[in-house]
């Protein structure tokens, strides 16, 4: 079942449909295994978490094979967003990833709800990024392969944590007086990895915002000097990291090239990364003619005379 689930994944990873990835999972089943785990180690059960560890890794290793096999097999198509969206995990992908694992620890727990959708949920956070990293690796892309399998191994490990103190809560706690810390202990070593996790997540997710605001005040000093430039309008702006320089490249359409005298003008009102020493700006202009019934708006000769 594992297996015809990434056969599914994979082609709605490749086709870029969120509705494919998400209806592939109807048919996966991870969360057993680790839901296994969790109640093994809050319950001193070491046959079960002895059982439920190989039947996790089979569970892996038939959906990264299987991944990397189709991935060879389809190395000619291009790589979509669906699959870039799953190579760069940060804090906020191991949040989500302990609330479903607290869903679907409590589901299992509950005889109200039914663990089926809930096992639905938590495998979407498991399969596609799984997918996505025997899919890059298949083709060379081992940035991009680590990235997939940090955000899988994550959620496994946000998962079970989560799982486990659902379950003590829920009374699931062995038979000893001090069940309270020997689950404490069973747990440490997954305790530490999320901690880890935690921490190296957050510095991404704290450098994706900081970056994401530096793009934003850029973009706002591009756009108001559209406003200055007769006719012209900030279409696009790229950003590209080139040893301790920040190459921002804006392209607009405009009537009128934008001259270097204007570029030169322009660039030193950008700020710097903190990560850079320098910037260079290039302005990219496209030509365009805006036009309406009584004539031509803009005309490059009388904007320039």
């Amino acid at each position: 079942m594992n297996g015809l689930a990434t056969v599914v994944a994979c082609y709605g990873l490749f086709s870029n449909s969120p509705a494919v990835v998400i209806g592939a999972m109807i048919i996966a089943m991870l969360l057993g295994p680790i839901a296994g785990v969790s109640l093994g180690l809050v319950d001193r059960n070491d046959a079960l978490v002895w059982s439920a560890l190989p039947t996790l890794a089979g569970g892996f290793l038939v959906v990264y094979g299987t991944a990397f096999l189709l991935g060879f097999l389809n190395r000619n198509l291009p790589l979509t967003d669906e699959i870039y969206s799953r190579t760069t995990p940060n804090l906020m992908d191991l949040m989500i990833a302990l609330g479903g694992g607290a869903a679907g620890a409590f589901s299992m727990i509950s005889p109200r709800l039914s663990v089926a959708f809930v096992g639905v949920a938590i495998a979407t956070a498991l399969v596609p990024p799984l997918s996505t990293s025997a899919i890059c690796l298949a083709r060379g892309e081992y940035a991009l392969a680590f990235g997939s399998f940090l955000l899988a191994f994550t959620n496994i490990v946000a998962i079970q944590v989560a799982g486990s103190v659902v379950m003590w809560l829920g009374g699931y706690r062995g038979n000893l007086k001090t069940a309270r810390f020997s689950a404490l202990k069973r747990n440490f070593l997954s305790l530490v990895v999320l901690c880890a996790l935690a921490i190296f997540l957050g510095k991404r997710l704290q450098n994706l915002i900081s970056k994401q605001i530096y793009e934003v005040s850029v973009r706002k000093i591009l756009t108001s000097a559209a406003n200055e430039h007769t006719g012209a309008r900030l279409i696009d702006v790229r950003f590209q990291e080139q040893s301790k320089q920040t190459l921002v490249v804006a392209v607009y359409r405009t009537p009128t090239p934008f001259t270097p005298a204007e570029v030169g003008a322009l660039e030193p009102q950008l700020p710097l990364r903190r990560e850079t020493t320098s910037l260079e700006l290039r302005i990219r202009s496209v030509p365009t003619v805006v036009a309406s019934k009584s004539g031509y708006l803009y005309s490059s000769e009388d904007l320039f005379h």
